[in-house]
């Protein structure tokens, strides 16, 4: 039977992660961000930083379930989560003074999944 679903390990590991951690603090926005994740990787959303800037609040943190771009500008103060992020998209949020941190990261730090925003 041929495997379905993504093949990278780190991928998995997440993916896992974040279905025990829906189930255990009754966070479903973890289980979106898990269901996300699972598509194929051509499928896997793409946001530029001046997505991010139209889109977030000052001091919002910002969730978003496959790569950061450096397309753009960002004027904001925001915490971004990613999957992944370009070096040039990690230098302009890192430079707007917000942060830019793994999902594994954001996980540790608020299992419950309050007050995120879903972006891509």
């Amino acid at each position: 039977m041929k495997r379905t679903g993504p093949t990278n390990p780190v991928a998995q590991q997440l993916i896992t992660e974040l279905k025990i951690v829906a189930r255990k603090e009754d966070a479903p926005v973890w289980a979106r961000i898990a269901l996300d994740l699972e598509r194929p990787t051509r499928n896997r959303r793409a946001v530029n930083v001046y997505t991010i800037d139209k889109y977030a609040k000052d001091g919002e943190t910002v969730i978003i379930p496959g790569k950061v771009l450096g397309t753009g500008d960002l004027t904001r103060k925001v915490t971004v989560a990613a999957f992944t992020f370009s070096k040039q998209a990690v230098d302009k949020i890192n430079s707007a003074g917000g942060k830019a941190l793994a999902i594994q990261e954001l996980l540790k730090q608020n299992p419950k999944g309050d007050k995120l925003r879903i972006l891509g």
